[in-house]
């Protein structure tokens, strides 16, 4: 991806906080604030999507509730993208919300896309391999 070098000017109080988050992941302040830009321009884009930390890094999620975007798409995609239908399969959720997820995956097909076909691929021996607690013997 290209870049663009700009100067920004932000109060002190913002700069300490950047800076903690940046050392703890082992990252520089530019990344970091950039992470965090991306971020905050995808939820002002995107109302109800809010970003989170999980076992493969962070991604957007459905405000509210423990799904991620991809998931609400695969299904999406998986029913025809019929939106009766998905409604149906997430009748506990508001319009509104699924509405958030197809506005997201509107504004990016691509990142979307990626996780759903990285997910996709996921063997029962590889989710073993990767999480070796599913497999163990419960006593």
């Amino acid at each position: 991806m290209a870049t663009v070098q700009k100067s920004l000017r932000m109060p002190k109080e913002m700069v300490t906080p950047i800076e903690d988050m940046a050392k703890a992941c082992g990252r520089d302040f530019s990344s970091m604030v950039n992470e965090l830009v991306g971020e905050a321009v995808k939820m002002r884009r995107c109302p109800g999507i809010v970003f989170v930390d999980g076992p493969s890094g962070r991604r957007a999620h459905l405000a509210g509730t423990g799904l991620e975007a991809w998931e609400i798409i695969a299904t999406y995609k998986s029913l025809n993208q019929d939106d009766t239908r998905l409604k149906k399969a997430y009748h506990w959720l508001q319009p509104t919300q699924l509405r958030s997820a197809l506005g997201y995956y509107s504004a990016y097909p691509q990142e979307i896309d990626e996780q759903i076909s990285s997910n996709s691929h996921w063997t029962e021996e590889q989710l073993l391999k990767q999480h070796p607690s599913l497999a163990a013997k419960r006593t």
